[in-house]
């Protein structure tokens, strides 16, 4: 009975002190990770004071969603940029986010939750379910506050996100993607998974464990997918592998069981939305084109594929970077009409 009080008694603690620490909103200012990353990356793609994004939280259900903002009233359309399991909005920020803000278009990069700054209740109650349903909601309420049309842009991960979302929204004009992975697929599954060869031993292993408590347990996102593979600069890893708010995060096997076994709202086949382009890195050595080549051949809709040159998975190549700048501002330009 002590034990047990004693055991109450710290949890009431852990919780109390969880929300003060939540309370508090902290923002990039605030964080050298992505500061030490920019200056891996060509001099161009560098924020200095004057270029930063704006900053701001955005409530979603019982999250507090940050939000990098470069505000364009007079532009003709808005990007919304969306990250994978391995990065955050700030990192999109930086190689897409104020190269489209230069260019004249308002950019949006969200930190979804368990990632980024963003707030949450918990890391066991996140689903992806609630990434595409956030997003949704969050393009609704940029449709509701003019009719300029709404782009999306997902690297890794997100790029699947990115049509996930317009399956069940009508506000979007067009999808970008730094690949398309439909994990629906067992060669796609392998392909990201770290230890390939275990893949159906880990996967079904993945699914009782969801069914259980062992399902809160969180798991680094390097221990289960091909972190190492990331970016092909090697200090550029290493400053990314160390931030927890990105490639050195932890999120649980609940969360990882919802994106590996997540089930579209209807076949790709009959995904008639939006037009679809597809940035290749030439140089992917986590999801090389042939992983997303299988989405790309059910696409009925307007696609492109545009390889990006010397580009790894996540690009600060000044070669590949400069190729996404041309190639999403021609999109964009082609779609907004």
């Amino acid at each position: 009975m002590v034990f047990k009080k004693i055991i109450t008694s710290i949890f009431v603690f852990l919780q109390s002190f969880i929300t003060t620490q939540a309370a508090r909103e902290e923002t990039y200012a605030e964080q050298d990770s992505w500061k030490k990353l920019q200056n891996r990356m060509p001099e161009n793609y560098r924020l200095d004071s004057n270029h930063q994004p704006q900053e701001y939280f955005w409530r979603w259900k019982e999250n507090n969603i940050h939000v990098d903002y470069y505000p364009r009233p007079n532009s003709t359309a808005k990007v919304i940029l969306l990250h994978g399991v391995g990065t955050n909005g700030r990192q999109m920020s930086l190689i897409l986010g104020h190269p489209l803000a230069q260019a004249g278009y308002e950019t949006i990069a969200l930190d979804l939750p368990g990632y980024g700054m963003s707030q949450y209740p918990s890391k066991s109650k996140i689903r992806y379910d609630d990434w595409v349903q956030l997003v949704s909601d969050f393009v609704d309420a940029e449709a509701k506050k003019d009719d300029r049309p709404i782009f999306l842009y997902g690297l890794s991960a997100g790029g699947m996100l990115t049509i996930h979302v317009a399956m069940q929204n009508k506000n979007i004009k067009g999808v970008i993607g730094m690949t398309f992975l439909d994990q629906q697929r067992i060669d796609v599954q392998k392909g990201t998974m770290r230890f390939s060869s275990l893949s159906p031993i880990l996967l079904s292993g993945m699914q009782i464990a969801a069914m259980t408590p062992i399902g809160n347990i969180r798991l680094p996102m390097s221990l289960v997918s091909k972190m190492y593979a990331l970016t092909n600069d090697k200090e550029a890893l290493k400053i990314m592998q160390r931030d927890s708010t990105s490639a050195g995060n932890s999120m649980s096997i609940q969360f990882l069981k919802s994106y590996m076994f997540y089930k579209p709202k209807y076949d790709l086949s009959r995904f008639t939305q939006c037009p679809v382009l597809l940035t290749q890195p030439a140089e992917d050595h986590w999801t090389p084109l042939a992983l997303s080549q299988p989405v790309l051949d059910r696409l009925t809709v307007a696609k492109q594929v545009v390889m990006l040159p010397k580009g790894g998975h996540y690009p600060v190549e000044v070669e590949a970077l400069e190729q996404l700048r041309k190639s999403s501002i021609a999109f964009i330009q082609q779609y907004s009409k």
